[in-house]
């Protein structure tokens, strides 16, 4: 039988041998990384030299890099009522995409009634005059926007948005889980004061995340309060050996980054070149710039789950949206956004690549795809 192709790379990846090996090392270490004896520096030491791997990754100081139980958790932190930047008071209202994870949907600790969402066009971008809008209209507002979404690869303007936000006296969170090994991302560059990632999307294990703190930002309110453990922010015994896979991780995609990139995105093209083969199949977001790896497609007809089942099958991995939300029978809140009705949410397919996604993964994607279209779309 031929071995599975796994193209739910956007869900999770496959851990890295050199993630792997790391972690097998932690674990022999006794050590509490808060000790101040031998064992507990050596577990410092891992410690720190995956916190200075992330920092100089995305152009922070690794001061200012909080290691937490997962991306959910560090959205949790970053969405916190009160935090400052150097230059603005305090925020007190949340403004977030309509096409963000859940777990920024939920808020924080904002309340419900200090949370507003921003509109997004059709092609999932979001719609920068909606912002300066609701941003004139209140007190100074902490913006939180994707840096690349989750089902459709699209890529946002941060950039652009970080200056709208500035301008107005806010602060700018950009949940960066679905960038960090698959495009360039600099939190300098994009102008973010608060940055969120997560070890099992590049490589990594499941269960460690990160937020990122631009220089000068201060205020943030710890979700978990005890020890003093990551300056005060994070109270808990630092997972020492998912952080030494996270840092070993992000080594190696980071050196293979523009490599991989290219490569994906041919995979990627031809991949969509023989979808769009079938009548009436559609890619949601194909007019704006994507991440390499992701293709959300529908088709006439198409029922996602079942679409799904049918891959499975056929030896594929696939999944309907976003990880989390994947096993509910409900259309995508991504593509209701962007305006697409029930039917159409109700039947998009997401396939996101990976590193050691090769060509003839992709030539049975589309011989399976042909085979369940005919299927599918007859039903």
């Amino acid at each position: 039988m031929p071995s599975r192709v796994y193209l739910d790379w956007n869900a999770t990846t496959p851990l890295r041998a050199e993630a792997r090996a790391a972690m097998v090392a932690a674990y022999d270490l006794v050590g509490n990384p808060s000790s101040v004896h031998a064992e507990g520096r050596e577990a410092r030491r891992l410690v720190e030299d995956a916190r200075g791997v992330l920092a100089a990754a995305v152009g922070a100081l690794p001061r200012n890099v909080v290691f937490t139980s997962a991306g959910t958790e560090a959205n949790a932190l970053a969405l916190s009522p009160g935090t400052r930047g150097p230059s603005s008071g305090p925020v007190q209202r949340l403004l977030v995409s309509a096409i963000e994870h859940p777990s920024v949907l939920a808020g924080g600790r904002f309340p419900a009634d200090r949370i507003s969402q921003i509109r997004v066009t059709r092609s999932g971008i979001i719609d920068l005059h909606h912002l300066k809008a609701l941003l004139s209209d209140g007190p100074p507002a902490l913006v939180s926007i994707m840096a690349a979404n989750n089902e459709t690869g699209a890529l946002q303007p941060i950039a652009d948005a970080a200056k709208i936000v500035q301008e107005a006296g806010g602060l700018l969170h950009v949940d960066a889980i679905q960038a960090l090994g698959k495009i360039a991302f600099n939190i300098n560059a994009v102008g973010a004061d608060l940055a969120t990632f997560s070890a099992h999307k590049v490589g990594g294990p499941k269960g460690i995340g990160a937020l990122v703190v631009a220089e000068g930002v201060a205020g943030l309110e710890p979700v978990l309060k005890g020890g003093g453990q990551e300056l005060n922010r994070r109270a808990g015994t630092e997972n020492v050996a998912g952080i030494a896979g996270f840092g070993a991780a992000l080594k190696v995609a980071l050196q293979a980054l523009p490599k991989d990139a290219e490569r994906m995105t041919t995979l990627r093209d031809r991949l969509e070149n023989g979808i769009r083969a079938t009548a009436g199949a559609m890619v949601f977001s194909e007019d704006v710039k994507r991440l390499p790896n992701t293709v959300l497609f529908t088709a006439p007809g198409l029922k996602a789950e079942t679409a799904v089942i049918g891959f499975d099958l056929e030896g594929i991995a696939v999944s309907s949206g976003s990880a989390c939300s994947s096993g509910k029978v409900q259309p995508s809140h991504v593509l209701s956004a962007m305006g697409f009705n029930p039917a159409v949410a109700q039947g998009a397919v997401r396939l996101s690549l990976g590193w050691s996604t090769e060509p003839d993964d992709i030539n049975r994607v589309l011989e399976a795809w042909r085979k369940l279209g005919n299927t599918l779309l007859r039903a």
